[in-house]
């Protein structure tokens, strides 16, 4: 078998191509043998560099493993590689909360409708505090976005350190109450603006608003808060780093 030189790809490449078909295919079975480097570089016409190169490939591939003096094995096929976005803690999730000011505008303990506690995941009539209010940066008066905060009411007390304190709502019901957040589910939506928050964050009445909801539990799988934040589309990115699981 003869490659082809003229091709785009490196000759090592056609190697490892015609290999791995052969391999997937089952001409070469798992725990069989491939043929010896001399034998693959004279069946394919090229030097033994290039079929060391090519081998060096289907083993980074998971396809094959060689020991010195052994050869080299067709290897067992492996769960495929996932990818999983690596944090240090959930702060890192939330890194705007101790950056940007929050104005509280409204706070009050309510109950919660049907409509609500399916949304927001609690049970009709359960009581919560909820906290409404804008986000600025420093030294701009243009709001970055809306924030409406649902805190239970078993945490409620965090609620006089609100904007007080420049802490994420989530470190307070940890400092005060003794509980550890656990688990932060994040849900993120794009839609039209509703009127009273076109209003709030000055947009046209046909612009596109990002929700960003955030559902906080703690080690008992106990919902602790639920922060919802609007962000005019224009001033909304998400920035993530993916790192392969080993």
């Amino acid at each position: 078998m003869r490659l082809n030189p003229p091709s785009f790809k490196p000759l090592y490449q056609q190697v490892v191509d015609a290999l791995r078909d052969e391999i997937l295919r089952g001409k070469y079975p798992v725990g069989g043998q491939l043929p010896t480097e001399g034998e693959l570089s004279e069946r394919f016409s090229v030097s033994r560099h290039t079929v060391r190169e090519a081998l060096r490939n289907l083993r980074s591939d998971g396809l094959v493993s060689s020991r010195q003096g052994a050869g080299t094995t067709v290897a067992r096929p492996s769960a495929p590689s996932t990818y999983v976005q690596e944090i240090e803690s959930i702060n890192d999730l939330i890194q705007y909360a101790a950056s940007i000011r929050y104005k509280v505008d409204r706070s009050e303990v309510i109950a919660a409708d049907a409509a609500l506690a399916a949304s927001i995941g609690g049970i009709s009539g359960q009581k919560w505090l909820r906290i409404e209010g804008l986000r600025y940066e420093d030294n701009n008066n243009k709001p970055v976005c809306r924030t409406v905060v649902y805190v239970h009411t078993d945490f409620a007390g965090v609620g006089r350190l609100v904007g007080r304190r420049n802490s994420a709502i989530y470190e307070l019901i940890e400092d005060l109450y003794g509980e550890k957040i656990a688990e932060v589910e994040q849900v993120i939506n794009a839609y039209r603006v509703p009127e009273v928050v076109a209003a709030e964050l000055a947009l046209e009445p046909d612009a596109v608003i990002v929700e960003v909801r955030r559902t906080y539990r703690t080690v008992a799988r106990k919902i602790a808060e639920v922060a919802v934040n609007q962000y005019p589309a224009d001033r909304f990115s998400l920035a993530m780093k993916l790192r392969r699981r080993t």
